[in-house]
């Protein structure tokens, strides 16, 4: 599930919101999780830290919302299922209103805004083709909006890698500091 990241969740929190660690710690698991008996345990030992060190900053990021989701990608047809890009036409003035409605659904990820006709653009995921269909019909019923649907016709495999540090260090050159909120935007 995709959702914009909460300020109150942050309360308690050191006043910087991804420190250098973080970012080491998102990169390294970036490129996958060790298949060992302690993959924790082995990822720390890469980072210099303690397995107890990686899963509270694990569980950190993803209280706060700075991580959306971790775990693993499938290749969900192979097993029956179906993932499914979809587009909304979403009024400007009820936007933020049809996000949260379609971002609480388990089924759906990688909600994003644009700008075209079709503004909102997101991922369903199901374990069958039906379920994935059930779930547009169950949108646009709460939303009154249609949902079109873009089944894949054909897969490219591009693993496309962002660097967290990179991502911090652009921030610090520009004068930014690592504190406050990052704009999330749905």
């Amino acid at each position: 599930m995709n959702k914009p990241l909460d300020p109150s969740r942050l309360d308690g929190l050191p006043s910087a919101w991804l420190d250098h660690v973080d970012a080491q710690l998102i990169d390294r698991l970036h490129g996958g999780l060790p298949l060992t008996e302690r993959p924790y345990a082995d990822v720390a030992s890469d980072l210099g830290l303690t397995e107890d060190d990686v899963l509270q900053r694990l569980q950190r990021l993803l209280d706060t919302g700075l991580l959306t989701r971790f775990g693993p990608l499938f290749q969900i047809e192979r097993a029956g299922g179906q993932f499914l890009l979809a587009a909304m036409a979403v009024p400007e003035a009820d936007f933020d209103r049809v996000a949260e409605q379609v971002n609480a659904l388990p089924a759906v990820a990688h909600n994003y805004r644009r700008t075209h006709q079709l503004n909102m653009w997101f991922v369903i995921a199901g374990e069958t083709p039906d379920q994935v269909k059930q779930t547009c019909q169950q949108i646009e019923a709460q939303t009154g909006l249609r949902v079109f649907a873009f089944p894949k016709e054909r897969e490219f495999f591009v693993e496309l890698r962002l660097s967290a540090q990179a991502a911090l260090a652009k921030r610090e050159r520009a004068g930014q500091t690592s504190q406050g909120v990052p704009h999330v935007t749905h």
